[in-house]
């Protein structure tokens, strides 16, 4: 796995193997239960290298001071440290502008402030919004809100045994009565990687304006908003490497600008009287109140992180992890894999005959192996497999085919205990 050095030259040599990546990332060197920890919990939240940490660490011992209303020096550093993410997210993005860059608590704001924002002005009665059958909670609820506030109607893709979305179906819900389509990019629960270029493509053939959920796109590939052409593009930095609670929503200009303020407060404001309240222009109208400053200094240092990493090798190297790991798992018997689409990123569903997820969870767990079990905030996605939870393994660059050795001896134990 290539690294280039340039980009951030005092913690990156010019090239770096898996285990050197690792070595990056503090929280993987330790031990649980007694065992090396094998962490495989990538798609809840990845862990943070060093440079991530310390970012974060020099803003609140050196730096520490709200943003954009103080002339004295630690808030004007601090508000350049801040503005300056604005910029590495527009070009990470490929943003046509700096505007379009509104920071947010996490994936699942920004989806609500396009809901109650975009929701409110364009969604009456008999409208429909169109989401998928792979949707995470926080794709779905939200629109749910918003149509029964405005008497509209929400419609759902189906997917097929394997996990994809059905496409003709999805060409016949595009109506005049859809005011938006809201995808997610990479389903979490299941892996499957949606087409969403072709999607959007054939949603603007309609008119349609479309939001991507990509909280699980980001951290694994190139995301180019306008090669995509998104209207709404949300992710969260925890996934990708960063801290939690800050994430970006991306959304075109003429669209924002057309959109009534999500929260009001400090600093999305140009003059308030008790009469009227003027609004802030672009990015700071949907940015009320002090924001997560360290977290959002912190997105920048893990997009730097990004940046200087050979992203077709970290695609690759993910890739055979779960080749690997999907040809590992389908060797035990008992375990069967749910969602097989032929277009995947790092993540593997299963079951065990027999033997509850949660169980396979903490039997694992004593292992030092960290996976999730439960439902994954999709539960219409369990409904559609008539399961009520799966145990989830997902990965990221760092992860190791050892690491896979290790579940697999795991699962081996699991069987033993409760087989």
């Amino acid at each position: 796995m290539e690294i280039l050095a340039h980009r951030i030259p005092e913690v990156l040599p010019a090239a770096m193997s898996v285990a050197g990546c690792r070595h990056h990332f503090p929280l993987l060197r330790q031990w649980v239960n007694g065992k090396p920890l094998v962490y495989l919990d990538n798609a809840a939240t990845s862990q943070k290298p060093q440079v991530v940490i310390d970012a974060m660490m020099r803003y609140y011992e050196s730096e520490n001071s709200n943003i954009h209303r103080g002339v004295h020096t630690l808030s004007e550093k601090a508000t350049q440290a801040y503005e300056s993410v604005r910029g590495k997210v527009a070009h990470f993005l490929n943003a046509a502008s700096e505007r379009e860059i509104i920071f947010v608590r996490g994936t699942t704001e920004a989806i609500n402030l396009v809901a109650f924002s975009y929701g409110r002005k364009a969604l009456g009665p008999g409208d429909e919004v169109l989401i998928s059958a792979l949707e995470h909670h926080s794709n779905i609820v939200p629109w749910q809100i918003a149509c029964e506030e405005r008497g509209a109607k929400l419609r759902v893709v189906p997917m097929d045994d394997r996990g994809e979305l059905i496409q003709e179906e999805y060409a016949k819900l595009l109506t005049s009565r859809t005011k938006l389509v809201a995808l997610t990019h990479v389903s979490n629960a299941l892996g499957t990687v949606n087409p969403v270029r072709e999607m959007i493509a054939e949603a603007h053939r309609h008119g349609i304006p479309v939001l991507i959920d990509g909280a699980q796109g980001v951290p694994h590939m190139p995301v180019d908003v306008r090669a995509l052409d998104a209207d709404f593009y949300a992710f969260s930095a925890h996934k990708m490497f960063g801290p939690t609670g800050v994430g970006i929503l991306y959304g075109k200009a003429e669209l924002l600008e057309s959109m009534p303020p999500y929260q009001g407060g400090g600093d999305m404001i140009k003059s308030v009287t008790f009469e009227k309240t003027t609004y802030s222009d672009l990015p700071h109208k949907f940015e009320a109140g002090t924001p997560n400053i360290g977290g959002g200094i912190g997105l920048g240092a893990a997009i730097d992180y990004l940046n200087a990493l050979d992203m077709k090798a970290v695609m690759a190297h993910e890739h055979d992890l779960l080749v690997y790991a999907t040809e590992q798992l389908g060797g035990i018997e008992a375990v069967r894999i749910i969602g097989t689409a032929p277009r995947k990123a790092g993540v593997i569903s299963f079951v065990m005959e027999g033997i509850h997820p949660h169980d396979i969870g903490t039997i694992l767990d004593a292992e030092g192996i960290a996976i999730r079990t439960g439902h994954h905030c999709a539960q219409p996605v369990m409904q559609r497999y008539g399961l009520p939870a799966t145990a989830r393994v997902s990965f990221a660059f760092y992860n190791t085919k050892e690491e896979v050795d290790a579940l697999v001896k795991g699962l081996h134990r699991v069987k033993e205990v409760l087989g």
